[in-house]
C-alpha cells in the first residue's frame, strides 16, 4: 500500500508529464494558425490552376487598349462626327429618332445604344470630348494600378459603346466590336466594389477565364475560315506576295517584308493557316497545350504588329490569349516577396492548409452571376458558331445590338495592286487649263509623297487615312464623305485640315478647285528605284473634281 508521500510524488510526476506534453504540443504546428504559417514558409513557388495574377494582366491589357481607343476618339471625333464633322453624329441620331417614330425611347436606344441620347445636344463636341476624357481617366487608372471593379469596367464599356454606336463608317471596323466584347468580358473578372488587386473573397472565376479563351478560339477560326473560303490566293499560297504592299497602311518593315523570296511568302501563308485553323483547338487539350496556343497566338500577333499598321487590332487580339496562362506561368512578371505575387502565395498556402473563407451571400450570388455569364455567352454563341460552319460565312458581324458575341475575320480577300486617291488643289480659275498647277495634300500616314518613309503608328490609328484606302477602289458615289472632304478643302477648313500633315494652301488664298487623282502604287525594289523613294506610281486618272 502506498504511503501518502509516494501518492503525492506520483501525482506530481503525472502533472509534470502532462505539462511537458502540453508545452510540446504548443511548440509543434498542430493548430491551424501554425500549420498555415508553416505552409507559407514552405510554399515559395506559385501553384497551377489559379488566375489571380492572370486577372491583373488581363485588366491592365484591356485598360491599355481602352486608353488608346479613347485617345484616338478625343483627338479625332470632333473632326469626324462632331458638330462640324464630316458625318455629324447629331444628324445620325436625329435620323434614327425619325426612323423609330420620332421619340427617344427604348426602341431608339436599342437601335443605337448610346448615352448621348440622354445628354444635351447643344454642344455635341463637348459631349464627345467628355466621354473620351472620362474613358481615358478610368482606363489610365486601371492601367497604372492593375485593379478595377465591375463599376469601372462597366463604365468603360458603356462609354466606348456610346461612341461606336454613333461613329457610323468611322467606327465600322471589326476591332471596335472585338474591343466591346473583350471589355464586356472584363466586367466579370472583377469584384463588384473592391479595388484590391487580390481580393480574398473574389477569386477569378474559371467560367470568366474560359469566356476569354472561347473568344480567341472564335477570332482565329473566323479569320482562318474566311481566308480558306475567300480569295483563291490563300489556297494557292500566294497572298503574301501582295499583302505587305497592298495592306491599308504599310509601315517601314512592310517594305522589307515585301522583298522576301517567294518561298518565304509561301511559308508565311502555311504558317498563317496552321496558327488560325489548327492551333486554336489546342485550347481544349489541357493546360500545357492551352499555353502553347497562347504563346503561338501572341508571337503571331507581334509579327503582324511589326509588319503593318493595323490599328490596335493585333494588340487587342493578344488580350484573350493571355487567359491561356495561369498564375504559375505569369509569376515572372511580378516582383517576388511583396505585392500581388506574395498575396497569391499566401492565399495558396492558406488553401493548402485547409483555410478557405466561409462562403458569404455575396460569394454565392457571384457564383450565380458567373454561371449566368456562361449561359449568356453560350446562347449568344449559337448563331456565331453556325456562321463559322456556314459556306456563306460573314465576318465582323454582330447578331445582337450590344455586340456581346460577334463574328470576326480579316483579309478574306487580298487586293493585288495598290491604289491611292491623291487629293490636289489649284488656284487656277480653269481646272482644264493644261498650265494649271495642281498641288497635293498629304495625309498623316497613308501613302502619298514618294519620298516619305512609311509611318509607324500602331497601336494608334488614323481613321481618315484608313477609310481613304477603301475610297481608292470605290466610286465617290459610294463614299459621299469624300465629297464632303473636297468641300471642306475648298474652304480651307481647319478642322479637317488638322487630320492632314500638309496643306499646300496654308497662309494663302483658298483653292479654286479640288480634285482627286487615282494612282496605282508599288514598292520600289531595293537599289533600283529613284534615290530616296519608297513607292512608285504606275499610272493615274481623275476620279473626283469639285
Amino acid at each position: 500500500m502506498a504511503t501518502h508521500s509516494e501518492s503525492s510524488e506520483n501525482t506530481l510526476r503525472k502533472r509534470r508529464v502532462e505539462t511537458s506534453k502540453t508545452h510540446s504540443d504548443d511548440n509543434t504546428p498542430n493548430n491551424e494558425e501554425d500549420t498555415c504559417e508553416a505552409k507559407k514558409k514552405e510554399l515559395v513557388t506559385l501553384q497551377t490552376g489559379t488566375y489571380w495574377l492572370t486577372r491583373i494582366v488581363l485588366l491592365r491589357s484591356i485598360a491599355f487598349i481602352y486608353f488608346i481607343a479613347f485617345t484616338v476618339a478625343y483627338n479625332q471625333n470632333k473632326q469626324l462626327i462632331g458638330e462640324r464633322g464630316l458625318l455629324p453624329c447629331k444628324d445620325y441620331l436625329l435620323s434614327v429618332k425619325r426612323y423609330v417614330g420620332g421619340k427617344i425611347d427604348m426602341s431608339a436606344f436599342a437601335y443605337t445604344p448610346s448615352i448621348l441620347w440622354f445628354l444635351d445636344w447643344t454642344d455635341m463636341d463637348a459631349n464627345l470630348d467628355g466621354i473620351a476624357l472620362v474613358g481615358m481617366a478610368l482606363s489610365g487608372f486601371v492601367l497604372l494600378t492593375g485593379t478595377a471593379n465591375m463599376i469601372i469596367m462597366a463604365m468603360l464599356w458603356v462609354l466606348y459603346h456610346s461612341l461606336v454606336s454613333v461613329g457610323q463608317i468611322w467606327y465600322s471596323f471589326g476591332w471596335e466590336s472585338q474591343l466591346l466584347e473583350t471589355g464586356f468580358l472584363g466586367i466579370f473578372l472583377c469584384p463588384v466594389w473592391s479595388l484590391s488587386q487580390v481580393p480574398p473573397r473574389c477569386p477569378p472565376s474559371l467560367i470568366s477565364i474560359w469566356t476569354f479563351r472561347w473568344l480567341i478560339v472564335r477570332i482565329m477560326l473566323g479569320a482562318g475560315l474566311i481566308k480558306i473560303r475567300g480569295d483563291r490566293c490563300w489556297r494557292d499560297l500566294t497572298c503574301m506576295d501582295y499583302h505587305y504592299e497592298t495592306q491599308p497602311v504599310p509601315n517601314p518593315m512592310s517594305y522589307y517584308m515585301h522583298q522576301s523570296p517567294w518561298w518565304f511568302h509561301r511559308f508565311e501563308v502555311l504558317s498563317n493557316h496552321f496558327i488560325e485553323l489548327i492551333v486554336p483547338l489546342f485550347t481544349f487539350l489541357g493546360r500545357r497545350m492551352c499555353m502553347v496556343n497562347g504563346t503561338l497566338q501572341i508571337v503571331f500577333q507581334v509579327t503582324l504588329i511589326v509588319s503593318g499598321n493595323l490599328s490596335f487590332l493585333n494588340w487587342l487580339t493578344i488580350v484573350p490569349s493571355l487567359a491561356c496562362f495561369d498564375d504559375a506561368s505569369l509569376g515572372f512578371l511580378f516582383s517576388s516577396g511583396r505585392g500581388a505575387k506574395q498575396a497569391v502565395l499566401d492565399l495558396q498556402a492558406e488553401e493548402a492548409a485547409g483555410w478557405t473563407p466561409k462562403p458569404t451571400r455575396g460569394m454565392l450570388f457571384r457564383r450565380v452571376v458567373n454561371v449566368a455569364l456562361g449561359v449568356l455567352i453560350g446562347y449568344l454563341s449559337v448563331p456565331v458558331v453556325l456562321n463559322l460552319l456556314s459556306s456563306k460565312q460573314v465576318m465582323n458581324t454582330s447578331f445582337d445590338p450590344l455586340r456581346i458575341v460577334n463574328t470576326y475575320g480579316a483579309f478574306g480577300s487580298i487586293t493585288k495592286e495598290r491604289t491611292e486617291v491623291i487629293l490636289q488643289g489649284t488656284l487656277n480659275e480653269d481646272p482644264k487649263d493644261p498650265e494649271a498647277v495642281w498641288e497635293e495634300y498629304q495625309f498623316l500616314c497613308k501613302p502619298g509623297d514618294l519620298t516619305r518613309r512609311p509611318c509607324l503608328i500602331s497601336p494608334y490609328h488614323y481613321r481618315l487615312d484608313w477609310l481613304m484606302w477603301f475610297a481608292a477602289f470605290q466610286t465617290y458615289e459610294q463614299s459621299e464623305w469624300v465629297i464632303h472632304i473636297a468641300g471642306r478643302l475648298l474652304a480651307n477648313d481647319t478642322s479637317i485640315l488638322s487630320l492632314m500633315e500638309y496643306n499646300p494652301f496654308q497662309g494663302r488664298d483658298n483653292p479654286r478647285w479640288v480634285r482627286g487623282e487615282h494612282f496605282k502604287y508599288r514598292f520600289t525594289l531595293p537599289g533600283s528605284g529613284p534615290q530616296g523613294k519608297w513607292d512608285m506610281p504606275l499610272c493615274h486618272n481623275r476620279r473626283v473634281e469639285g
